[in-house]
């Protein structure tokens, strides 16, 4: 498995829950000093590091050098690393491109459709919100509309390649991709600001946000409407005096099998910040790119989290490693 960016927090972390699961997984982790990751490598066990230099097409890596999947914690501008995957026919996952930016993604993935898996897993905690919200939402026979609405603690931007993305999504792309009374359209400025309820009932100004989850979501229920938005702020448990957190709101309106209507809000909180979630989201997708645990190995294709991450398996996983999953 190499993991492009392992060493940094959220792949850390990623390795360490992947490490947990799978002890005997052999873990490359691609990053820029080698040397520096030693203590993780020490860790981990069974794992190593090496140099990758996302220049070139072969990422600098020994020929001879074997891997199940590839992961990039960070955005790769060259998509060398997803030409290094198709050139030898490994699974590959992407967490850190928003929707604008999919073009050449998507393109390399056309061109050679039979070289690799393919998924683009760029929702928000890497699936989580859309593991969660599609896990509530095979409880209704209709879905009107769901809006995703997440509060990122101020303390939790997370390392430096998660604040490059954070600034690049939301500078080169001011405009977000949503999807309303069934039109397809960007929202930007002011007038695309709603307010959200958090957790514990605060009202935060969120803007449109253009990941994944709008794709995820409107494919997998056919809805009308769907919305991703997002908030920078201090998150409730921050607010009591404790260490900051991460929360997500989902709100679906519609009819649930029950025969009750109206708009139900469901909550994510995890109490160590984004970095649990987002590892065990991408824990999730490695699972079925590299066939472990007796999971069926994706086949060469191009994917989005929902259509390979079973919603009731992962929002167990996210239980089971503290995250507090209810109806609000």
């Amino acid at each position: 498995m190499l993991l492009i960016g392992g060493a940094g927090l959220i792949g850390a972390t990623a390795a360490r829950t992947l490490r947990r699961t799978y002890p005997e997984l052999p873990i490359t982790l691609g990053v820029r000093d080698p040397v520096g990751a030693a203590a993780l490598v020490a860790d981990l066990g069974r794992a190593e590091a090496a140099a990758v230099d996302l220049s070139r097409r072969d990422l600098g890596l020994d020929p001879a050098a074997r891997f199940s999947a590839v992961v990039v914690f960070f955005k790769d501008a060259t998509l060398n690393s997803l030409r290094f995957a198709q050139d030898r026919g490994l699974g590959y996952v992407d967490i850190s491109s928003a929707a604008f930016e999919l073009g050449p993604q998507v393109a390399l993935a056309i061109q050679r459709p039979d070289a690799s898996a393919v998924v683009m897993a760029s929702n928000w905690l890497a699936g989580t919100s859309t593991a969660v919200a599609a896990h509530y939402g095979a409880e209704f026979d209709r879905i009107d509309a769901i809006k995703v609405s997440a509060l990122l603690d101020d303390q939790d931007i997370g390392g430096g390649a998660a604040a490059e993305d954070y600034e690049r999504q939301t500078g080169a792309g001011p405009s977000a991709l949503q999807l309303r009374g069934g039109r397809w359209t960007w929202a930007s400025g002011d007038e695309a600001k709603e307010v959200f309820s958090s957790v514990d009932g605060r009202p935060f100004e969120a803007a449109p946000f253009g990941n994944l989850d709008v794709l995820s979501l409107a494919t997998a229920f056919d809805v009308p409407s769907a919305r991703f938005e997002f908030a920078v702020g201090e998150t409730a448990s921050r607010l009591r005096g404790e260490a900051f957190s991460t929360e997500i709101v989902i709100e679906i309106a519609g009819r649930r099998r029950d025969g009750r209507e109206g708009v139900f809000r469901f909550r994510v909180v995890h109490p160590e910040g984004q970095a649990p979630l987002t590892a065990q989201g991408v824990a999730l997708v490695v699972e079925r790119l590299a066939g472990l645990g007796g999971l069926p190995r994706l086949e060469p294709g191009l994917y989005l989290p929902h259509t390979v991450v079973d919603p009731g398996r992962a929002v167990a996983a996210f239980r089971a490693m503290g995250a507090v999953i209810e109806e609000a």
